[in-house]
């Protein structure tokens, strides 16, 4: 049983290294991509039916729980893309870790004469690298929303309040605790349940660990849900004039 904090290099490619999470983010992006491109061979048709049916309903489902944030149907419309593709991504990933062979298939490596395993995939969320990167979007992509909506001036009065200093010093802060939340609230829930398979596995290896499984299914869909709604909450909160 190995359990490693840092995701492991596979092999480098120009002196990058090229990890068992970024391979299986890789396997996620391929996936989403790949789904949206048979809904689009087949063709939209007014009147939905199968897979289109089943994706106008989760869109529209989206949307209406955008609104209810936004109170804006025309601003859920201008998040709705960062919003859904990054629950879509986070959702893919946490799911797809569950699957077989993430964390099993692997080839035994000897280092300071020691026997580790290492998989060729690897739950893509708990590497903190990922996490980080998607906190990142969503704190910069939130600074980009709220200069958009009420202009560089108005909004950079949020940071630059001469009146009162402490107010802009602690809007410094609160963006890089949201940074810090965003990354270690994701990593570390699924890096847990990543630790906590591989432990009842390796102890109790056949139907023990299934209740674990369906319990990793709910985790993944709750962090990416959880995810996805603060970030449109702070897009919704930085386009608002500050007072």
């Amino acid at each position: 049983m190995t359990i490693s904090l840092a995701a492991e290099p596979i092999f480098h490619l120009g002196g990058f290294p090229i990890t068992n999470t970024l391979i299986a983010s890789w396997v996620s992006v391929l996936f989403l991509v790949s789904s949206t491109a048979r809904l689009q061979a087949k063709g939209l048709k007014a009147i939905p039916k199968g897979i289109q049916n089943v994706f106008e309903f989760v869109i529209e489902a989206f949307l209406k729980l955008m609104d209810g944030v936004t109170q804006d149907r025309a601003q859920s419309i201008r998040f709705f893309p960062w919003v859904m593709t990054i629950f879509l991504f986070i959702i893919t990933s946490n799911w797809m870790g569950i699957l077989p062979g993430f964390g099993t298939i692997g080839i035994n490596e000897v280092e300071h004469g020691e026997t580790t395993f290492l998989p060729f995939l690897r739950t893509v969320n708990s590497d903190l690298n990922v996490t980080v990167a998607l906190a990142v979007i969503s704190v910069v992509m939130t600074q980009i929303f709220g200069i958009m909506a009420i202009g560089v001036i108005k909004y950079s009065k949020r940071f630059l309040n001469f009146k009162n200093p402490i107010i802009g010093i602690l809007e410094f802060i609160d963006q890089f605790a949201v940074l810090v939340s965003f990354s270690f609230r994701l990593f570390g829930n699924i890096f847990a349940g990543e630790v906590l398979l591989v432990i009842v596995s390796s102890l109790i290896p056949y139907v023990v660990p299934l209740p674990f499984y369906f319990l990793e299914l709910f985790v993944g869909a709750i962090q990416a849900f959880v995810f996805a709604v603060l970030t449109l909450v702070f897009f919704k909160v930085a386009s608002m004039e500050p007072h």
